[in-house]
């Protein structure tokens, strides 16, 4: 049996991507296919989540092992094998590439096709070019093309007035008795 993924991003309208996987592969060995095929560097904390049928998040799969709700339990991509959680045709799930900002992949499980076995994961359609991963570059890029200065700019005037502050409502307000709070 092999299954077979397609991902998509609302980012690009071109961009898809088709994965063939044995169903024993783990969601470790997808993300390294997606990221193979889109050639972002493995240097994020990337997950998958299962979703709805209204694309919201459930069960999340860790890159690492890290602190989850009570809800679902903390699961991670190498320990976890895609049949463990993908069981129906058409069940969604999200591959976040810029946890950042969480910008993502939509995919889907698009078939099961019986009668074939491989091993791994394998990208078999590669169409349209990937999002830049990291939206964040491109924020800092533009505060650093502007030449603003964080300090003055950004947080406020420089010229601080100590006089201008108004005390009233304050002078009770002390950190070293402990009446603060």
């Amino acid at each position: 049996m092999i299954y077979r993924f397609t991902f998509m991003s609302e980012e690009k309208d071109d961009f898809k991507r088709v994965f063939e996987a044995d169903p024993y592969a783990t969601f470790l060995d997808l993300h390294k296919a997606i990221l193979e095929s889109t050639g972002y560097p493995d240097d994020q904390m990337t997950s998958f989540f299962l979703c709805n049928d209204r694309w919201e998040k459930e069960q999340e799969i860790t890159l690492v092992e890290m602190e989850s709700s009570y809800e679902y339990d903390n699961l991670v991509m190498e320990d976890t094998h895609l049949d463990d959680l993908i069981t129906e045709p058409k069940q969604k799930l999200m591959y976040i590439f810029d946890p950042m900002f969480e910008r993502n992949f939509f995919g889907h499980l698009t078939e099961i096709v019986a009668g074939k076995s491989m091993s791994g994961v394998v990208c078999v359609d590669k169409t349209g070019k990937a999002p830049k991963q990291l939206q964040s570059d491109d924020a800092f890029a533009a505060v650093a093309a502007k030449n603003i200065d964080i300090d003055d700019d950004f947080y406020g005037d420089s010229q601080y007035d100590q006089d201008e502050l108004d005390l009233d409502g304050f002078s009770d307000v002390s950190f070293e008795d402990g009446t603060m709070f």
